[in-house]
């Protein structure tokens, strides 16, 4: 046990003191951060457009309601040529001309600028259009808009559990358990090829020969495979705290106006509303049992994959090419898992969701998919358990498994090694 610890330190001290370790536990932070504070910059340096609308129908007058940053004048008496020619010099962005048209079969509108017109201005000059045309056709027909809008009817449907009547969102429940697997599906294929490499880099230098010599090809496998573990965990952990202080001290460095406008920069009002009904509901998930969860399902699958990750690392010889194609059993799986992490959060009860979240291959993927829609409930407690038993149980039988390839892998060079004899291997009583 005293040889195993030696090597999880050096393993952890290795990789710790690598100067790429800095840069990627600093830059993945960052660039979250980046993600949040840009588009509020961007949302506050936007500047308000001005546009002139010149009516010859005489219909629109009154109709167009100012949008977010797009304001509307009205000039009646001013000819058309001479405003075309000074709107910029009066701080406008451009000139809308309406001509005179047949309100059943309207067309001939012109909008004149120096600059390509935004999309919110083009929404806001389509929207403003549409909406005025709609309410002179209305009243055309004898039609009574306001009876119209009171008539429109906007329900909601409040989801709640049968046994405890809290409230539930899929919504929420979807963007938490695709964010979750795919944190997972990407830890895994990142820290499992680290395994790989660093068993590959090993072999290759000889330097496997000399640890060998003092301690057991298993040994040096297993303390290989908990010293990078160490080094992930460290890695998140660290990321969570940048994470949660960058988000408390985000609002110091921007205004409560940019703020505002980085949370408002959607136009759609359905898209908001659902936006805050997720915010709301992710305060009801049960992050105890969820943060609890995704520790064990991160360990457990990496402990999984990187034993397996080992075990083709160490058929590696002088022409590491050859053992790109003795991936794909192993990568094959991962990718199989996120695949199915899509439909199991769209719907975490169906039959292909609720077997790969206990099958210890797609498990760690696909369990924490299904997570957030509720424990107990979508999720039944015999599910976790036999998940969760099923993959400790997983873990062991990989790593003997791969224990046997490692052992005679790691110290063979020359010969390229093909699958078929490392299966050889494990069922070998030498």
């Amino acid at each position: 046990m005293n040889k195993i610890s030696l090597i999880i330190q050096r393993e952890f001290l290795f990789r710790v003191r690598k100067r790429s370790f800095l840069i990627v536990t600093l830059l993945v932070p960052l660039a979250f951060a980046a993600i949040m504070i840009i588009p509020a910059l961007l949302a506050s340096s936007s500047g308000s457009q001005k546009v002139v609308v010149v009516d010859k129908s005489g219909f629109f007058k009154g109709q167009f309601r100012d949008a977010k940053d797009v304001y509307f004048k009205f000039l009646d008496n001013t000819p058309l040529d001479s405003i075309k020619k000074n709107y910029a010099k009066e701080g406008y962005s451009g000139v809308l001309l309406i001509p005179q048209i047949d309100i059943e079969r309207p067309s001939g509108f012109e909008y004149y600028s120096e600059a390509q017109a935004s999309i919110m201005l083009e929404n806001a000059l389509t929207s403003n259009l549409n909406s005025a045309i709609e309410k002179l056709r209305m009243e055309a027909n004898g039609i009574d808009k306001s009876k119209l809008d009171a008539i429109h009817a906007d329900v909601t449907v409040d989801f709640r559990n049968s046994k405890d009547e809290k409230k539930g969102s899929s919504a929420a429940s979807f963007v938490l358990g695709y964010a979750s697997g795919f944190i997972i599906y990407l830890m895994l294929l990142l820290f499992g090829t680290s395994v790989m490499r660093g068993v590959m880099e090993e072999k290759v230098n000889r330097i496997a020969e000399v640890m060998v010599s003092s301690v057991r090809p298993f040994q040096l496998m297993l303390g290989k495979i908990i010293g990078i573990a160490a080094v992930g965990l460290l890695q998140f952990i660290i990321w969570a705290i940048l994470l949660i202080g960058l988000s408390m001290v985000l609002p110091l460095f921007l205004s409560p106006d940019a703020m505002h406008a980085a949370s408002q920069s959607s136009n759609n009002p359905q898209m908001a509303e659902a936006m805050q009904k997720v915010s709301f509901m992710m305060a009801k998930i049960n992050w105890p049992l969820f943060i609890g969860c995704f520790l064990f399902y991160f360990l457990g699958g990496y402990l999984f994959y990187s034993s397996l990750f080992a075990a083709v690392g160490s058929l590696a010889n002088e022409d590491a090419s050859d053992v790109q194609q003795m991936t794909l059993p192993v990568t094959a799986p991962i990718i199989i898992s996120f695949l199915i992490v899509i439909k199991a959060v769209a719907d975490p009860t169906s039959s292909l969701a609720v077997w790969a979240s206990i099958i210890p291959f797609s498990s760690p993927l696909v369990m924490m998919a299904r997570l957030p829609a509720g424990v107990p409930g979508t999720v039944a407690i015999w599910q976790l358990l036999l998940s969760m038993v099923l993959l400790v149980a997983g873990f062991i039988f990989t790593t003997w498994m791969s224990g046997r390839i490692y052992r005679t892998g790691i110290l063979m060079y020359g010969k390229k090694i093909t699958l078929k004899e490392a299966i050889k291997w494990i069922f070998s009583k030498s």
